[in-house]
């Protein structure tokens, strides 16, 4: 638990300096560092940057697959905060019916996007091909996922925490298991440094954040459950794990419209 802590400490602190030098600077003026949140307040973007490249930085210290695939999550949200700021379809289906219609939204290249980069990060940290494939569906949507639930000031941060916190307790069961311990570790750092800003409606953390976060904790699952080239039993448990992470994943993005609107009533207006 000692690593794990200080996995945690070092994302928090990378996070907190990041948004602090992000801030200071304010590349591009710092109106496009505003937005306004479902409430009308003006809140700022730093903390989004700030997150997903300390968490791309922690989980590239235990496997540069899982960095890549959370740095591509992150810049992907990162594309749709920006060239999507002014859309107002949400959902998988809008967007999938715009590329129906020949239109190529930035939610499409999201979407798209963190699948691929899943994927691949899939491919590198699984032997086996269907365990690839489903390493990369834990991947991509455990970063939908969290953006999914990212409706109200500190609910994507808040899940991260939670849904982060049992992977710590796993690092006792293998060399596999520790990987994941330090990535999840490091996602939960990242969201506890913004989670004061983010309830206090002074900050947002966005789809970069959001995607980034979530595709972290993907990661750990994947690293987590089984050693890439274990065997016989170990395998056998760890390709149990990740079906239901899996199904977990997929059924909350095909119900996401439903979730989301859940959230929002839950949460009010």
């Amino acid at each position: 638990m000692i690593r794990q802590g200080v996995s945690l400490g070092l994302s928090a602190a990378l996070t907190r300096a990041t948004a602090g030098a992000l801030r200071a600077k304010a590349p591009g003026g710092r109106e496009r560092w505003e937005r306004k949140n479902y409430a009308g307040r003006t809140v700022e973007l730093y903390a989004g940057p700030a997150s997903a490249l300390a968490v791309a930085v922690g989980a590239g210290r235990v496997s540069p697959a899982a960095g890549v695939a959370v740095a591509v999550a992150g810049i992907c949200g990162a594309y749709d905060d920006i060239a999507g700021a002014d859309d107002a379809r949400r959902g998988f289906r809008a967007h999938l019916r715009a590329l129906r219609d020949g239109e190529v939204t930035s939610g499409a290249v999201k979407l798209f996007g963190i699948s691929a980069a899943g994927l691949v990060a899939g491919a590198f940290l699984k032997e086996r091909p269907l365990d690839k494939l489903l390493a990369g569906v834990v991947i991509a949507g455990a970063a939908h996922f969290v953006n999914l639930v990212d409706v109200r000031p500190g609910r994507a941060a808040a899940a991260v925490l939670a849904l982060g916190a049992p992977g710590l307790f796993r690092a006792g069961a293998g060399a596999g298991a520790g990987a994941g311990a330090g990535i999840a570790a490091t996602a939960m750092g990242a969201a506890a440094a913004v989670l004061p800003d983010d309830l206090g409606e002074r900050a947002m953390i966005g789809d970069t954040g959001a995607h980034a976060l979530g595709a972290a904790l993907g990661a750990a699952v994947v690293a987590g459950w089984g050693s890439p080239r274990s065997s016989g039993a170990e395998s056998g448990g760890g390709r149990v794990g990740l079906v239901a992470h899996a199904a977990a994943v997929v059924a909350a993005a095909v119900y996401g419209d439903k979730v989301s609107e859940t959230v929002r009533v839950l949460g009010g207006t």
